[in-house]
Order: structure tokens, then sequence, then C-alpha cells
């Protein structure tokens, strides 16, 4: 997306991919980027150079962060630093 400010209805509209990506860049700005990410029942992340901010929109599940495991829910943000191990 273009503009400083994304719709709910503008982000679902980015899924699913037509390339069959679980992952959909919404925004960019600069270092920042932000996007949906839509793992189906394997989640093949490896460790990111930036930080990450993940908040969870709906679903339920447990978030594997450098070897603990912690369950999650709607509403809920996950914060995982540069080059930890973690996954869905």
């Amino acid at each position: 997306m273009k503009d400083w400010l994304v719709t709910a209805a503008e982000a679902l509209a980015s899924l699913p991919r037509p390339d069959d990506s679980d992952y959909a860049e919404i925004m960019r700005r600069g270092t920042m980027h932000a996007g949906l990410y839509v793992p189906d029942r394997t989640d093949p992340q490896r460790p990111h150079r930036q930080d990450e901010l993940y908040i969870v929109w709906r679903g339920t599940g447990t978030f594997v962060r450098d070897g603990e495991r912690r369950r999650f829910g709607p509403g809920d943000v996950i914060f995982v630093p540069a080059a930890m191990e973690h996954r869905f």
C-alpha cells in the first residue's frame, strides 16, 4: 500500500497471495515494514535481521521464542528481537 493508513479491509484483501505466500506486505516506510502473516500448519521462519512485532488479529496457538513456549490469542502483542529463533 502506498498510503500511511491501511484499513483492515484493505489489509485483508491482500490475502491470499497469488503466489501462495503466507506473508503480504501492506506498508513500508524507510526501514519499517508491516504486513499480514498467516502461517498454515507450519511456520518456516528463520531469524530476521530486524526486531519484529506481531499483533494477533485472530486465532489462537503457541508461539516459541528462543525456546520458550507461550499461548497467544486475539489482541496479544508478541515482540521478537533481531536474530532470535521464533515460530508460531
